[in-house]
């Protein structure tokens, strides 16, 4: 059983990294592989990276570099993904990350009729959150992650703790923070 841990939090102190933190030391599974875009420096998809992208995945060249990410996150069991929202989104890190992940072929294909399938292995996939504000709507994060969960990679069980309004003046942090732990305490106690 292997965890990939999904790390787009890029602040000292980040609250959402606390939160999962939290998570994986609840989570049995201790095979855990981190991925943080931003200090591996991954990059959009430019001209040259699709070609060479488009070219491995042409001659089912799977073992290729271009491939790494797509390969990691379609074995995974479990994937945790921390996301932070701001500026009315998830990170920018982790939209690149899902660019570089997203290959027909690898975490998912179609079928004769053009329908999807998903190639990934993970049963669950797990999101985790703080906002400063209220989120707007979760189609802006968790959503659009359940969606691809769902009907690409087929990972059908998805679930999300998110603790919003965290920097207003009426949140009590901790006890708002506190809130979610007890929520993954419960959850994590569900699934085992």
């Amino acid at each position: 059983m292997s965890v990939l841990f999904v790390n787009t939090c890029v602040r000292n102190n980040s609250r959402t990294y606390a939160l999962v933190q939290y998570f994986l030391n609840l989570w049995p599974d201790r095979d855990v592989t981190e991925v943080n875009p931003e200090e591996l420096k991954i990059r959009t998809l430019s001209q040259e990276l699709l070609k060479i992208r488009d070219e491995a995945l042409r001659l089912k060249d799977f073992d290729h570099p271009v491939l790494k990410y797509a390969r990691q996150f379609a074995e995974a069991d479990t994937i945790v993904i921390a996301a932070p929202y701001w500026d009315l989104s998830f990170p920018a890190a982790l939209k690149v990350y899902i660019e570089r992940i997203n290959c027909v072929g690898v975490t998912f294909d179609y079928d004769e009729t053009g329908n999807p399938y998903g190639l990934c292995k993970a049963k669950r996939l797990i999101y985790i959150c703080t906002a400063g504000g209220p989120l707007i709507s979760d189609a802006y994060g968790y959503g659009y992650l359940k969606a691809l969960a769902e009907n690409f990679y087929h990972i059908d069980e998805t679930v999300s703790f998110i603790a919003e309004n965290l920097d207003m003046p009426f949140t009590d942090v901790e006890s708002e923070l506190n809130r979610i732990r007890k929520q993954m305490d419960e959850w994590v106690k569900s699934v085992k």
